[in-house]
C-alpha cells in the first residue's frame, strides 16, 4: 500500500515522550530577558520602518506600444513617492519608453502616471501622479552615513506580490554596476535583502525608515547578492531630471575601446597606466574631429588625468565639462601628441 500524503491541517497521531523534551524545557527556561529584548528590538525596527514606508510604495504596471500600434504588457516594477504632490522615483528600465504607466498604492488606489524624465546611465527615473494631495511620502536619507552590516529593508512588489518586505544587511559599499547603457553606476550599495523581479525601483531603507538606496539589480545565478543605487547619487540625478528632464553629460564624439598599451609605450612615455582608449571611429564634425584626433589614436590622458579606459573617460565627461576646452594626450604611432578638445553635450 502506498503512503498517503500528510497535509498540514491533518491531525497527527500522538507521539511517544522524547527524553530530550525535559532538556529542551530547561533550556527554554534559562533564556534571558536580553535575548527577548534583542529579538524585540530587531522586530520593532523592521515593523516601524515598514509601517512608515509602505503607504508611499507603489506597484507600477507598464504598457508599451508594439509595432502594430497596440499597447502590450510591458511588465511591472516598484516606485516610491518622495513629494506630497505625487513625484515618484523608480528605475529607468521599468518605465523607459512606456506608453502608459499605472501606479497602485497599498490601499488599492490607482493613478495614471506621467513621465518627467529618466536617466538610463544611473537607472533612475521620475514620474508624477495627480490626485487628492498630500500623498504619503518617504524620507530620503544619506547613503554616505551607511555602514557595512547595518540593517537594510527592501519594500516592493516582487513577482506581483504587493508591498512585500524583506530584510538583510548592507553587504558592501562603493560597488560599481554597469547600466544597460554601458556606463558604470558608481557608489552602488550591495545588500543581501532578498530582491526579485518587480522589486526594481522600490526603496531600500534603514531602521529609521529613511531611503538609503533605490533597488535596481540582482545577480540571477547567485543568492543574496543584490544592488541599489545610493540615494546620494539619486538626489543629484532626480534633481537634474526635475529641472531639465535629463542629466547633462559630455561627449567628445568618438567610438572606441579599452586596450592594453605596448610596454615600450609605457616605458618610453613614462605613462602611469598600462591601458588606454583606442579610437576606432571619429564622428564627423564632433569635438574629437575638430581637435584633430584620428582613427587609431590611443587616448592616455584627459584634463591632466590618466585615462586607463572608457570608464575613466565617462567619469570625467560630466555636465561640467560641456563647452570648456580640456587638454587631451594621445599616442599616435611613435609620438605622444597633445591637443585641446571642447566636449559637447551628449545627445539623448
Amino acid at each position: 500500500m502506498s503512503a498517503r500524503p500528510l497535509f498540514i491541517d491533518q491531525a497527527l497521531p500522538p507521539s511517544r515522550p522524547d527524553p530530550s523534551d525535559d532538556d529542551a524545557s530547561r533550556h527554554a527556561a534559562v533564556r534571558t530577558d536580553d535575548d527577548d529584548a534583542l529579538l524585540d528590538a530587531y522586530s520593532n525596527a523592521v515593523v516601524h520602518a515598514a509601517a512608515r514606508v509602505r503607504p508611499a510604495v507603489v506597484r507600477l504596471e507598464v504598457e508599451r506600444r508594439a509595432w502594430t500600434g497596440r499597447h502590450t504588457n510591458g511588465g511591472s516594477g516598484s516606485g516610491f513617492v518622495f513629494t506630497p504632490d505625487g513625484l515618484i522615483a523608480t528605475n529607468s528600465h521599468v518605465v523607459h519608453g512606456a506608453a502608459r504607466v499605472t501606479a497602485t498604492f497599498e490601499n488599492g488606489e490607482r493613478f495614471e502616471a506621467t513621465p518627467i524624465g529618466d536617466d538610463p546611465h544611473t537607472d533612475l527615473a521620475v514620474i508624477r501622479i495627480s490626485g487628492p494631495e498630500p500623498f504619503p511620502t518617504v524620507a530620503l536619507g544619506h547613503s554616505r552615513r551607511v555602514r557595512v552590516g547595518q540593517l537594510a529593508i527592501a519594500i516592493g512588489n516582487p513577482l506581483g506580490f504587493a508591498c512585500t518586505v524583506t530584510t538583510g544587511v548592507v553587504s558592501a559599499l562603493g560597488r560599481s554596476l554597469r547600466a544597460q547603457s554601458g556606463r558604470l553606476i558608481d557608489d552602488v550599495l550591495q545588500t543581501d535583502a532578498a530582491l526579485n523581479p518587480g522589486n526594481s525601483g522600490g526603496p531600500l531603507v534603514d531602521a529609521r525608515g529613511e531611503v538609503i538606496g533605490v533597488n535596481t539589480a540582482i545577480i540571477a545565478s547567485a543568492q543574496g547578492i543584490c544592488f541599489a543605487t545610493a540615494i546620494d547619487t539619486g538626489k543629484v540625478v532626480l534633481g537634474a531630471l526635475l529641472r531639465h528632464g535629463r542629466v547633462q553629460r559630455a561627449s567628445i564624439g568618438i567610438a572606441g575601446q579599452t586596450v592594453t598599451l605596448p610596454r615600450r609605450w609605457v616605458r618610453h612615455f613614462d605613462l602611469p597606466r598600462d591601458t588606454g582608449v583606442r579610437v576606432l571611429q571619429v564622428e564627423a564634425g564632433g569635438p574629437a574631429a575638430l581637435a584633430g584626433l584620428q582613427d587609431g589614436d590611443t587616448i592616455v590622458q584627459f584634463d591632466a588625468q590618466a585615462v586607463g579606459g572608457f570608464d575613466d573617460m565617462h567619469r570625467q565627461l560630466t555636465g561640467a565639462a560641456v563647452g570648456r576646452p580640456h587638454p587631451i594626450a594621445v599616442v599616435r604611432r611613435t609620438a605622444l601628441i597633445e591637443r585641446s578638445i571642447t566636449p559637447r553635450e551628449l545627445a539623448g
